[in-house]
């Protein structure tokens, strides 16, 4: 989509956004009150999250308006496979569509944070936590598209991947001020939740928001369409 559209959709999903996340405007500083000391002014924190949230409506929006003009999936439209990754593994529309939207809100959250956020930033940052030593480290992007790419997939197991971490400073890039994940159920009545690592990882019944606060120490966000920004998805 052009420029020009994409401006008019945001707008209209900030605008659209407002009013739902007036009442819980100070949640990322009743959260993370080091916002407070960063962010410029008193009110940044407040659009910083607003705009997020706007993020994902818009990523939501133009999604579903790819393949299914102007209205959401069903269901069962959810739960069909649409193809198969390199490894066989069956992919559903509802990952299909997650993985486009989350393409789309990285696009827009990355503007926003240009703009509001005055310290470093991380995108989809892939770190290796040591739950033992309660040590991380990051992985560079080069080396984990190597990895992939050779099907070494076996050395990425127990690393993580958040959408997107907020540091201090250039000193503390291995820590956290807020980590935030883009959530898109399928359908949209769904409630967002945090992925809940299954008995063969080394997080075994552990969630997202546990690990990447336990390895990068500041508070975790999901960010939904409909839910807005929060630490819960119940």
């Amino acid at each position: 989509m052009d420029s020009e559209t994409a401006g008019k959709a945001r707008h209209a999903a900030y605008v659209a956004e407002q009013a739902s996340t007036r009442a819980a405007a100070s949640t990322l500083v009743r959260a993370a009150p080091v916002l407070m000391g960063l962010m410029q002014q008193e009110h940044d924190a407040d659009e910083l999250e607003k705009e997020l949230a706007a993020c994902a409506v818009q990523a939501e929006q133009v999604g579903n308006a790819r393949y299914f003009e102007d209205r959401p999936p069903t269901r069962q439209e959810c739960t069909e496979v649409v193809e198969k990754d390199r490894c066989g593994n069956p992919v559903t529309r509802a990952m299909f569509l997650g993985r486009q939207k989350h393409v789309l809100a990285l696009q827009c959250a990355e503007q926003v944070l240009k703009k509001l956020w005055p310290a470093p930033f991380s995108i989809e940052q892939r770190y290796r936590y040591y739950p033992n030593a309660r040590m991380v480290e990051s992985i560079s992007k080069e080396k984990e598209a190597r990895l992939l790419a050779d099907g070494c997939t076996d050395e990425l197991r127990g690393t993580i991947k958040p959408d997107i971490v907020l540091h201090e400073n250039r000193t503390q890039l291995l820590k956290s001020v807020l980590t935030l994940d883009f959530k898109f159920p399928c359908p949209g009545s769904n409630e967002p939740q945090w992925t809940r690592y299954g008995m063969n990882s080394p997080y075994a019944t552990q969630t997202q928001r546990d690990i990447y606060e336990q390895a990068l120490g500041g508070r975790a966000f999901l960010i939904s369409p409909l839910r807005g920004m929060r630490t819960s998805g119940q």
